[in-house]
């Protein structure tokens, strides 16, 4: 995995000629007709994490997986079988097309544990393999063999413990997809940090405009100049803020930065509260007792910076994985609903707290971090808008924002050759 240094004289983007560094379009976040290629090109044909393998502790758990990013009303069920293998299945059952898992609402996720899947429609009902078991009055039905009826299977795979699915059979493993960037963190201690704190919104913007938001610390020093004390705020403003270092592999990235370590360094630069409780925006300053977060993956902190403190993996579309040098990790996800629209899910990770001072100093860090969060989204419905009104649609980024460069040339890239694939398709069926 190559590591580029910034030149002297030059910038990171330099290291990515093809980017260029002309204004980006953003129209491709206004578009209608764009963002429903989108559907088909990207999130169609993609390996998407949909959550990890805790949700499913035993034989017979299951989680429902809402994905109207890919296809409208596309629903899976991602269950575990007798034989511990987790896989995934299309939501539908084969008789008459009823949504098969679902409680109260039809439109809203669910989990839980059962032996069998049955339709609520007609009782049909399926095996935790897929099989269809059971059919009400078989009898009634003419010919039937059960075994050319089952669910219908979508690709599952399991990373680190990360569960990705995708919906296109002929894509490539998902190691493969996931590359050198996800290769260099295996072994990161993922399995021991299990208590979790999850936070679900709806946004009203593009999906790309949030993962921009996240995507570079540019804007730290103003958006969130609130949320620091009255000394640190100004030093920050003085100093700007530079990352130290960014990569681009395939239609993967990282940016590894300072500013999450802790305990800081001036404890007089911190909110009292954060110093009672040990924690803060940057999670809890105890880092825990496990294996793993002594002898770090090699992908962790690319730079070997001494002042290290976060490396956030954007792995396209539409999954954020975020390792904290403190010990903990959190993840972004973001589910478009519409060309304006997207579910944001942000789940933060730690290490099961072994008393009361613990259990509130992660519960201090996830509320900060909710308002770090709900400040980044604030701008999101004024870009939005404006965006909109294609009154400009080029616009000027800096060399920190190489991620947004990346990110957008690479979804219209996806675009693009899903219609030339299309179009050479057609021309050979005529």
């Amino acid at each position: 995995m190559p590591h580029f240094p910034k030149p002297a004289a030059g910038s990171w983007t330099q290291n990515y000629p093809e980017l260029g560094t002309e204004p980006v379009d953003y129209s491709d976040s206004t578009d209608p007709d764009h963002y429903a290629a989108e559907q088909k090109a990207i999130f169609g044909r993609t390996w998407l994490n949909v959550g990890r393998v805790e949700r499913l502790p035993k034989v017979g758990s299951y989680f429902t997986k809402e994905l109207p990013s890919a296809c409208t009303g596309t629903s899976l069920i991602i269950v575990k079988g007798k034989d511990q293998v987790i896989r995934a299945f299309h939501n539908i059952c084969r008789h008459r097309g009823n949504k098969l898992v679902w409680n109260d609402f039809p439109h809203e996720e669910t989990a839980g544990t059962c032996r069998q899947f049955t339709c609520k429609y007609h009782a049909w009902r399926y095996s935790l393999d897929g099989e269809l078991t059971f059919i009400q009055q078989e009898d009634e039905f003419f010919d039937v063999d059960k075994s050319d009826y089952g669910l219908v299977p979508v690709r599952c795979e399991v990373w680190e413990g990360f569960i990705f699915v995708n919906l296109d059979d002929n894509a490539g493993p998902l190691t493969e997809y996931l590359g050198p960037l996800a290769k260099g963190i295996e072994g990161y201690p993922f399995h021991e940090m299990t208590e979790v704190y999850t936070y679900r919104a709806e946004i009203g913007s593009n999906w790309k405009l949030f993962i921009d938001a996240f995507a570079e610390f540019y804007h730290a020093p103003v958006l969130h100049q609130g949320q620091y004390t009255k000394e640190e705020a100004a030093k920050i403003q003085k100093y700007g803020f530079e990352a130290l270092h960014y990569e681009l592999v395939g239609p993967h990235s990282v940016i590894s930065t300072w500013g999450g370590q802790a305990p800081p360094a001036d404890l007089n630069m911190v909110k009292p509260m954060d110093r009672v409780l040990r924690s803060g925006l940057f999670g809890p300053w105890d880092k825990p007792d496990i294996d793993g977060l002594d002898a770090l993956p090699p992908g962790v902190n690319p730079a070997r910076a001494p002042q290290w403190g976060i490396d956030s993996f954007v792995f396209f579309p539409n999954f954020m994985l975020l390792l904290w040098e403190p010990g903990w990790y959190l993840t972004y996800h973001y589910w478009p609903t519409a060309v304006d629209k997207h579910i944001f899910e942000t789940t933060l990770y730690f290490v099961p707290p072994r008393n009361a001072r613990e259990r509130l100093a992660q519960e201090l860090a996830a509320v900060t971090f909710k308002e770090y969060a709900l400040q980044d989204a604030n701008t999101l419905e004024a870009t939005q808008t404006m965006l909109g009104t294609r009154v400009v649609n080029d616009f000027l980024l800096c060399d920190q924002e190489i991620l947004l460069r990346h990110l957008h040339k690479t979804a219209r890239d996806y675009v693009s050759d899903y219609q030339k694939t299309k179009e050479h398709a057609n021309g050979a069926t005529r």
